[in-house]
């Protein structure tokens, strides 16, 4: 038989045990992961406007790679470290979620 879940969990810090009541929406949240450096993700959803880098072009830090409107701004998203890009997973006119992966960097 499962044990029900009554939201109690116990919670270490340093030397001390803390017991506390934790929601079923704390359970289900997303993990934090370790964000991968060469992945660039949208930060809010929104639609591309134009690529101006292509698959294989060597960048330097700080060149636009694509511009991002949301909220009827438009976001440059720039190359965060000299490299090449592996792949690019948007094209103009596309409308994207938040945390899509766009731009892949070698």
């Amino acid at each position: 038989m499962a044990k029900k879940f009554d939201g109690l969990v116990d919670f270490p810090i340093l030397s001390m045990k803390y017991r506390t009541l934790v929601t079923k929406k704390f359970l289900n949240r997303k993990k934090y992961e370790i964000p991968n450096i060469k992945h660039i993700k949208s930060y809010i959803p929104g639609t591309i406007v134009k690529v101006m880098a292509k698959r294989g072009k060597k960048l330097k830090k700080g060149d636009t790679i694509l511009i991002l409107e949301a909220m009827k701004m438009r976001n440059k998203i720039i190359m965060p470290f000299d490299g090449k890009i592996k792949a690019i997973h948007v094209k103009a006119g596309e409308m994207i979620p938040k945390d899509f992966l766009m731009v892949e960097i070698e």
